[in-house]
């Protein structure tokens, strides 16, 4: 049990920082081409369509099997080993931190300010700040992702 706990942790920190990766290197500098309107159209579509089921499995996957594989250790992993998983749980823990901290509240702002007509300052509001905590995000979710795979093959 202790071995497949690893493995998921592995699957899932990996897979979750690919994820935030493709978002941005190849969405946000999409979007940045476009004008204010298709923007924020896309943004709030996006918002919505992404905390489906996958996502929610790799977001609360790539926290919570670190922390489970750091409290039930395999057999043969040394002391380093769990200090890594440990330091991996806490970099997928500050990642969420800010996810529902910062990205999220921008995300509920940018949604709220539908209709308003002023395309422009939603943009100008949201794109910045939520471009700057995601790459925070992104780069924890990388680092989780080779302090697991540090533990598992070391």
């Amino acid at each position: 049990m202790p071995e497949v706990l690893e493995i998921l942790a592995l699957a899932c920190t990996g897979l979750y920082a690919g994820y935030m990766l493709a978002f941005m290197s190849g969405l946000m500098p999409a979007l940045k081409e476009v004008d204010d309107a298709s923007f924020t159209l896309v943004m709030r579509t996006v918002n919505r369509k992404v905390p489906g089921p996958l996502f929610l499995v790799l977001f609360l996957g790539s926290l919570a099997f670190p922390v489970a594989s750091f409290f039930v250790e395999p057999d043969g992993r040394a002391g380093g080993g769990t200090a890594l998983v440990g330091a991996a749980a806490v970099c997928a823990l500050v990642g969420h931190l800010v996810t529902s901290g910062g990205n999220v509240p921008l995300n509920n702002a940018l949604d709220s300010s539908k209709g308003r007509g002023d395309e422009r300052s939603a943009r100008t509001a949201f794109e910045g700040r939520w471009n700057a905590l995601h790459a925070l995000r992104t780069l924890l979710a990388a680092a989780a992702f080779v302090l697991v795979a540090m533990a598992v093959t070391g």
